[in-house]
């Protein structure tokens, strides 16, 4: 089969395009005909050898990927053989999905909805699934102005028309001319370039104090988040799900008590929960089978997966990076 391997941690560079050997799918695994397979922020990070905070770098030599969809074409002792030729898609405990032929526990698989395409369920089954527990914690209603950081990223993408949909106003904010127009077509109420100085400012000359933000989605954190809660109301919700800058952003909590301002630290609260995570991904399938979820994506070939991840680290990618063999 073609894979994408890491044989030394480094920069995009050392992601070579091979050709190694078929997997055998094991005791209650199957194999997978991958036809798509998603691309992670953090992946970039453990290829350079990882980071603090971080899952441990891959043992080398090493495939990536653990969000894969495609069709079954060998199963393992013990898993029937109704599952081959089903259309399935997995986030799996082990990766290697950035290949042409993955192996993956039968437990960890979805049977994809006949409305789904396989970029869209790769989308959806990791990034779908959090995106929606985070607007949990959002909790946004009709009468919430909310202000989304990172807007044309992963998470930014799915979450602008789904609580748009929901009846919120929606304020997009993303980086250059090409971004703020990708969240405009999403159906943002306003899209903003917080590139550019003072784009807070183009924030109150639309909604004045009339119609201040009440809840801002920050994946973003440093300077801009610092600039997004100057905008938010007392009263207000602040939820913090990254820190693309390499910065977190926290608030002085002496002054976010005074102003009535819940902060959230979303993904601490989400590891907490201990949900099965398989509830989530199947709820994120089945809200954009039925069209509630808009998957946004952006594909490459597998062979150019060393140029997909210096794309994505130059924030010059918008919605999920998907890789297709």
């Amino acid at each position: 089969m073609r894979a994408v391997v890491i044989r030394a941690y480094g920069g995009p560079e050392v992601l070579r395009y091979e050709e190694v050997p078929d997997p055998v799918p094991g005791p209650g695994e199957v194999r997978i005909a991958v036809r798509a397979c998603g691309v992670h922020f953090i992946e970039g990070r453990l290829r350079a050898g990882g980071a603090e905070g971080l899952p441990p770098a891959p043992g080398l030599p090493a495939i990536m990927g653990s969000e894969t969809a495609g069709t079954v074409d060998a199963v393992g002792e013990g898993v029937g053989d109704a599952w081959l030729g089903r259309r399935v898609v997995t986030r799996s405990p082990s990766p290697g999905g950035y290949a042409s032929l993955v192996t993956a526990p039968v437990s960890a698989l979805h049977e994809l909805p006949d409305a789904l395409g396989h970029e869209a369920a790769v989308t959806l089954i990791g990034t779908g699934a959090i995106t929606l527990d985070f607007l949990d914690q959002v909790a946004p209603v009709p009468e919430d102005v909310l202000l989304v950081l990172s807007a044309a990223g992963g998470i930014g993408r799915l979450a602008v028309p789904h609580v748009r949909a929901l009846g919120s106003t929606v304020i997009g904010a993303a980086g250059g001319t090409a971004k703020t127009g990708t969240v405009r077509a999403l159906g943002a109420d306003l899209a903003v370039d917080y590139d550019r100085p003072g784009w807070s400012e183009a924030v109150r000359a639309r909604f004045g104090t009339d119609r201040p933000v009440t809840a801002v989605l920050d994946g973003v954190g440093g300077e801009k988040a610092a600039e997004a809660y100057g905008l938010l109301a007392d009263g207000g919700r602040l939820v913090t799900i990254g820190a693309s800058s390499g910065s977190w952003f926290a608030p002085d909590p002496q002054e976010a008590a005074a102003r009535s301002v819940t902060v959230v630290p979303a993904i601490e609260r989400w590891v907490a929960q201990d949900a099965d995570p398989r509830l989530s991904r199947a709820r994120a399938l089945e809200a954009g089978a039925a069209g509630r979820l808009e998957a946004g994506y952006q594909s490459f070939a597998l062979s150019e997966a060393a140029h997909a991840h210096a794309e994505m680290a130059a924030r010059r990618t918008t919605g999920k990076v998907v890789l297709v063999p």
